[in-house]
C-alpha cells in the first residue's frame, strides 16, 4: 500500500520548534515574574516590619517597658523604611516592564501556535485528499478486476456453449 508523504513536513517541524522556543521564552519570563513578585512581597513585609518598629519606638514602649524616645534611632528607622519603600516601588516598576515583556512574548507564542496549526491543517487536508485518491484508485482497480472476471466468465460460457 502507498504511504502518505507530506512535502511540507520540514516546515511543520520548523514551526513546531519555533513554538517550543516561544514556550520556553514565556516560561522563563514567568519564572522571572514569580521571583520578582516574591521579592516585592518580601520587601513589603520588610516595610511593614520597619513601620511596626518605628511605631514602637515612637510610642516609647517596647516589650512592656517605659523608656525615653531615641530620636536618632527613630530617624534611622524612618530612613530605613523610606529606602525600603523606594526599593519596593522600584521592584513594582520592574514588574510593570516585565508584564509588557511577558505580554509581547505571549503574543509571539500565539503567532507561532497559529502558524503551526495552519501547516497542520494543510497536512490534514492533504492527507484526506491522498486518502480519497487511494480509495478512488482502489475502487478503479476493483472495478477493473470485476470487469476482467466477468469477461473471463463470459468467454468461458461461450466456449462451453460452442463446444
Amino acid at each position: 500500500m502507498a504511504r502518505f508523504v507530506f512535502n511540507l513536513q520540514a516546515v511543520l517541524k520548523q514551526r513546531s520548534a519555533l513554538e517550543k522556543q516561544r514556550m520556553i521564552a514565556v516560561a522563563a519570563i514567568e519564572r522571572e515574574r514569580l521571583a520578582l513578585e516574591q521579592r516585592i512581597r518580601e520587601a513589603h513585609e520588610s516595610v511593614e516590619a520597619e513601620r511596626h518598629e518605628l511605631r514602637e519606638q515612637l510610642s516609647g514602649i517596647r516589650e512592656g517597658e517605659s523608656r525615653m524616645i531615641d530620636l536618632r534611632g527613630v530617624r534611622f528607622q524612618a530612613g530605613a523604611a523610606f529606602v525600603l519603600r523606594a526599593r519596593t516601588q522600584q521592584l513594582i516598576l520592574q514588574l510593570a516592564g516585565l508584564h509588557k515583556r511577558l505580554e509581547h512574548s505571549r503574543e509571539q507564542l500565539r503567532q507561532a501556535v497559529a502558524a503551526r496549526k495552519a501547516v497542520e491543517l494543510l497536512r490534514e487536508r492533504r492527507f484526506d485528499e491522498w486518502k480519497n485518491e487511494q480509495s478512488r484508485k482502489e475502487a478503479m482497480t476493483l472495478d477493473e478486476l470485476a470487469t476482467m472476471r466477468f469477461a473471463r466468465a463470459l468467454a468461458d460460457e461461450q466456449t462451453e456453449v460452442s463446444a
